[in-house]
């Protein structure tokens, strides 16, 4: 749990409140115990108090796996400071249990002293059968090293809620909020967040509004009037940049972006996509937006949902097509087409872990080198990855602003951690945006379809329909400036030569790479992605204990940001941590001649804080 930072003062009765500078919770229990819901309640509730927030939703990738079996335990983590926070923690302070199954797979990562509360009533002999206990650990003594608070959650809950009019069933449904209600009371959280949030869910349906209002409270009076808990915790609020923030998901603050630069250029957002975890919430907020001239469609199958982004584009939109690792290997046929044909297109990628179906739910890395090269032929596409939640936004932005200038596909690499994950994002003054301009062609004297942009080679964006502006389309090889089929060796060779320099001209507009630390000598720590939070917060810690390292991170993964090669050249070594087998890594060393060590993990879990500061350590001694 986060130092204590205040004296603890006298509450009511015998209680005490006691001052934090951060907390970790976890929630654990069964698939259907709604222990995402309650996650995200709670960080709502801290994001409206001004916490800094960051959270973690560990989902079970099986649909319906058996009720308290151990692959059907899901988890939301949620890390809530007054200061400023990359990562949502590596060990919960709090696990909050609510059956054997969800103890079982979570009690190795809360540290000895942690809070442990457990919904005693779920420990019965079926149950810790599944859960594969020979003993009741609740009475074998082998949660001694914890602060263990066996409370009777279901039957309390179910006594709140005897006059409620819900079956049995119904009423166990409810035992979340009885659970969220004692975490609130515990840690100063007030009600009026989440009261407000049933009563705009469940309003037309006054039975289950009410009886998970009164769940709620019932938890939060519980914990204040037994006398179990002897002290409850206030984390005051963080110091954040002045402006109006919301709590919000990688997947949110994506497709945000993409609505954000479809505005900025003016043209409608067209998004084709087939339903597949963990990109499918781009879908669902996305089609929200049908007043802001956004289109959805949900295709049957990959490649027919990059095939209707690509005939969006094709008519002056902007094509969009989202997906995980599986759903891009479909679409990479069409992906060269859209290199050949040369137009806009946003390619969006939530990674999770593989090969084939893998784990769906579960976060990687390791579609980097599918990105770069998973086509046939010389296919070169732009590639950029966010490295936040909220930084999400900014990227999808760039994505579209890339797309277009350079009238090439891009691919958005992101990936469940982000995609799941939230955090406070500091909402833009749009007038601030800078605009992006599609440049259409529009003089059909001067017109020739694959003539070039001097400066960045982008051909032409005609609109379909415009007078003399004409002109074949489709996968075969073209002539350089008119466009027409050729089977010419030396075009094809120019042809090829020339897509490739128009990718590598990106990079005179991208920026440099920064480093944040020494500007040259001992150990940079050089990452991208969502290895961001950890690297950050590790080398910080490591800076603050004297060691000689320093950190950097880039958000342009093809072509790479200009001054790359030259940074890693000033360092005495070099650390890539990354969430696959070292694919940059590779990439890096093939073209900067570095001896780049990796530190890398391929457990569907995102790098902890620690992981990184002992590979530190042992390269720093």
């Amino acid at each position: 749990m986060g130092s204590a930072t205040a004296a603890e003062s006298q509450s009511s009765g015998q209680q005490e409140v006691l001052e934090l500078d951060r907390v970790t919770i976890r929630f654990a229990g069964d698939s259907g115990d709604g222990m995402q819901l309650a996650g995200t309640q709670f960080t709502k509730t801290s994001a409206v108090l001004g916490n800094d927030i960051s959270t973690f939703p560990d989902i079970p990738a099986e649909i319906r796996a058996p009720q308290g079996s151990l692959p059907g335990v899901s988890g939301f983590q949620v890390s809530f400071s007054s200061q400023d926070i990359y990562t949502p923690g590596d060990q919960p302070d709090v696990l909050v249990a609510m059956n054997p199954a969800a103890l079982k797979t979570n009690i190795m990562d809360l540290p000895r002293g942690g809070l442990l509360v457990v919904n005693e009533d779920e420990f019965n002999d079926t149950n810790l059968k599944k859960a594969a206990y020979a003993a009741n650990p609740l009475d074998d003594g082998s949660l001694q090293p914890y602060r263990l608070y066996r409370v009777p959650i279901s039957t309390l809950n179910n006594r709140a809620l005897k006059d409620s009019g819900l079956t049995a069933v119904q009423m166990d449904r409810c035992k979340n909020m009885f659970a969220l209600g004692l975490m609130f009371w515990m840690y100063s959280r007030p009600l009026e967040t989440t009261l407000h949030w049933i009563e705009e869910k469940f309003g037309k349906n006054r039975d289950v509004a009410e009886a998970n209002k009164t769940a709620l409270k019932a938890g939060y009076y519980f914990g204040e009037t037994t006398e179990a808990f002897a002290t409850h915790y206030h984390v005051p609020k963080a110091k954040l940049k002045p402006g109006l923030y919301r709590n919000i998901t990688g997947n949110e603050a994506a497709a945000l972006g993409f609505i954000t630069a479809s505005k900025l250029a003016g043209r409608p957002l067209f998004y084709g996509s087939y339903p597949i975890t963990p990109a499918s919430d781009v879908l669902h907020e996305l089609a929200r937006f049908k007043r802001f001239g956004v289109k959805t469609f949900q295709a049957e199958d990959e490649i027919a949902a990059i095939g209707a982004a690509i005939g969006a584009s094709f008519g002056g939109s902007l094509g969009l097509t989202g997906t995980s690792g599986p759903g891009l290997a479909l679409k990479s046929e069409a992906i060269g087409l859209a290199v050949m044909v040369e137009l806009p297109l946003v390619i969006m990628n939530v990674q999770r872990a593989g090969p084939s179906t893998g784990m769906p739910t579960k976060t990687e890395q390791a579609d980097l080198l599918q990105a770069m090269f998973g086509r046939n032929g010389e296919s070169p596409v732009a590639i950029v990855a966010p490295a936040t939640a909220s930084d999400c936004f900014n990227m999808a932005v760039e994505a579209w602003r890339i797309a277009i200038k350079y009238r090439t596909p891009v691919i958005f690499l992101s990936d469940g951690y982000l995609g799941m994950g939230s955090e406070p994002w500091l909402v833009p003054d749009t007038n601030a945006l800078p605009r992006i301009d599609p440049d259409f062609a529009t003089d059909a004297e001067t017109f020739q379809p694959y003539a070039r942009n001097p400066e960045t080679l982008a051909r032409p964006w005609a609109i379909p329909g415009t007078p003399g502006l004409e002109h074949r389309i489709g996968g075969l090889e073209k002539a350089d400036i008119t466009g027409n089929v050729s089977y010419d060796p030396a075009n094809h060779d120019k042809m090829v030569r020339l897509r490739a320099e128009k990718i590598e001209r990106v990079a005179q507009d991208i920026p440099d790479v920064i480093v944040e630390g020494d500007q040259s000598g001992g150990l940079l720590v050089l990452g991208w992605g969502s290895t961001y939070g950890v690297i950050t917060t590790a080398v910080q810690r490591a800076r603050a204990e004297g060691k000689k390292v320093s950190a950097a991170h880039f958000r342009h993964l093809n072509p790479l940001p200009p001054n790359l090669g030259d940074v890693l050249a000033r360092y005495d070594k070099v650390l890539m941590p990354e969430i696959n087998l070292g694919q940059m890594r590779m990439l890096l060393r093939a073209k900067f001649l570095v001896d780049i060590q990796g530190l890398n993990k391929v457990n569907g879990r995102p790098f902890t804080i620690a992981e990184v500061e002992n590979k530190i350590s042992e390269m720093v001694g």
